[in-house]
């Protein structure tokens, strides 16, 4: 009777190491977690975002001192906003209430980040 009683745990048991041995007998593949290794290990590299707006640009001024381009995104952006009135008899100097705030002008932003080695 006693037997019986420990059959289930028994069963228990070896389901159990049974599943871990299975689990660490599969071959994974291995991963090379190594870095490349550089011609020059000890070179640093500095990272930077900069931004030009709205027709500037001075890029060329980071391409001449040795920064290199990463990425470049451009996105629309509004340059200047300016006042109207919200209707034919509002007058913006006595009610300012009466003054709407619109887009002027649009232009184009220009996103880069930037890498140069020291």
């Amino acid at each position: 009777m006693k037997i019986i009683k420990q059959v289930p745990m028994l069963i228990l048991i070896a389901i159990f190491l049974i599943s871990c041995r299975t689990s660490t007998n599969k071959e994974y593949p291995k991963n090379n977690l190594e870095k490349n290794i550089e011609d020059n290990p000890n070179s640093e590299k500095k990272r930077m975002e900069i931004k030009f707006s709205c027709g500037e640009d001075g890029i060329s001024e980071y391409l001449g001192d040795g920064w290199n381009i990463l990425k470049e995104e451009s996105q629309e952006k509004i340059c200047t906003w300016k006042s109207v009135p919200a209707t034919k008899n509002c007058n913006m100097e006595k009610d300012k209430g009466c003054k709407i705030t619109k887009p002027d002008k649009i232009g184009e932003e220009k996103i880069y980040l930037l890498e140069k080695e020291i």
